[in-house]
């Protein structure tokens, strides 16, 4: 993973082979400046950041609600479980004093003294090297604690994340419907759970303010966001592009580039497909997204190459997230296996389909809406996405049988059965 030049925030002066201690941080960004609590909540607001996490919620809106509570409780959310997704971990590991550093403001900003990091297991050597510097400086007025988190897609989730740090059902989203986590989170109390890649940001806005954070994007859509790219480059890269900008200008696609692409993944395994063409020409903003049926997500973009058979993928990944459910509801247990069995039926034995693609819109509609949480959504509007994209592909597949067998593409590590 690299980053490109551009327009350099939060992958100024970062090389992915070194990791940014705090004397090198300090003189790049200087130390952050004393403001009170509430210029802090008026600048996050001012600037208009959203979060990074994969909702897009206006943070300074997250933050008040969180500051009329009581005792409130900080998050830094790097649970990254989206496997196509390696921005988190990279800020976690090259740039970990820019997330604390976002972290205490948010502490001071809500008027907490306590902030937990939940991290997965990888990033937690970088992660408590870095606090241990800040420790010895004494820079934080905040309390800093670790938690790891498991290795399961829906880790990052905010209510799965406070699920894992008060010891309960770890990793596991509670139901959908109940007290909001920043009204009743850990330990009972108001809790804030913000990705790391928004307090990044905001150990930025607090040095330079609104107005330089709005420099770049656009008026509904202020900043950068960091993307995960997968099929630009012979390996994954992360890089940083404005808001607002068209995917194919933030990239550089060529004309002739974009025509060995087959279609692209916006937002991630609860994301959804696009024709290449529409993508390409998509600003990279989460309005347009959802427009389009998908969402930004946590920033993963990936540009299927032709040559790879994408329903042999698109069932892949579907087996993948069944089996990342958090098995407490009928449509994870059930409803996600039967997909998910249909669609390697197309991918791999099409003839065995007698009612064709006629099941599929049904199969999706008996998950949608249904759940616990919304990891069956997001898996349906992947499916949904995907048979719209790829309907020629699949009425070959009809047609004529399967594609060969082609070396897997996306990413959908072997599932955990830990929570199973």
């Amino acid at each position: 993973m690299t980053a490109p030049t551009g327009p350099g925030r939060l992958l100024d002066g970062i090389r992915t082979s070194d990791v940014v201690r705090l004397d090198a941080h300090l003189a790049r960004w200087g130390g952050l400046p004393d403001v009170p609590a509430r210029g802090l909540l008026e600048a996050v607001d001012q600037a208009g950041l959203r979060g990074h996490g994969g909702a897009w919620f206006p943070v300074g809106a997250k933050w008040r609600s969180v500051a009329a509570g009581r005792s409130p409780i900080v998050v830094a959310n790097g649970a990254e479980g989206e496997p196509a997704s390696g921005k988190d971990r990279l800020l976690l590991h090259h740039a970990p004093h820019l997330v604390l550093d976002g972290a205490a403001v948010a502490a001071k900003a809500v008027g907490s003294k306590r902030v937990i990091v939940h991290v997965c297991d990888d990033s937690v050597a970088d992660v408590s090297a870095a606090l241990s510097e800040r420790e010895r400086r004494g820079v934080d007025p905040c309390s800093f604690e670790i938690v790891v988190a498991p290795d399961r897609f829906l880790s990052g989730q905010e209510s799965a994340v406070v699920n894992t740090v008060n010891g309960r059902h770890v990793g596991i989203p509670s139901f959908v419907g109940l007290r909001p986590v920043r009204e009743q989170g850990i330990g009972g109390r108001p809790t804030l759970v913000q990705n790391v890649e928004s307090l990044a940001d905001v150990a930025l806005i607090a040095r330079y303010g609104p107005d330089w954070f709005r420099s770049v994007g656009t008026h509904d859509s202020p900043g950068t966001a960091l993307i995960t790219v997968t099929g630009l480059w012979e390996t994954s890269r992360i890089v940083e592009v404005p808001l607002g900008t068209t995917l194919g200008n933030a990239l550089g696609i060529t004309p002739e580039r974009a025509a060995g692409i087959q279609a692209v993944l916006l937002g991630g395994y609860g994301g959804g497909w696009l024709p290449t063409a529409t993508a390409l020409a998509l600003p990279f903003e989460e309005e347009a997204a959802r427009a389009s049926g998908t969402s930004i997500g946590a920033g993963v973009v990936v540009l299927l190459p032709i040559g790879v058979c994408p329903l042999v993928e698109v069932a892949r990944v579907a087996r993948y997230m069944e089996g990342e459910g958090a098995g407490q509801c009928g449509p994870c247990v059930n409803g996600l296996d039967v997909l998910a069995s249909q669609l390697e039926l197309l991918a791999d034995r099409p003839q065995s389909l007698r009612s064709g693609l006629s099941a599929f819109p049904t199969l999706c509609g008996l998950v949608e809406g249904r759940g616990a949480c919304h990891h069956p959504d997001g898996v349906a509007r992947f499916v949904r996405s995907a048979l719209g994209v790829f309907a020629d592909h699949a009425a070959l597949h009809l047609q004529r049988g399967p594609c060969r067998t082609t070396r897997p593409f996306l990413p959908a590590p072997a599932t955990s059965d830990a929570l199973r």
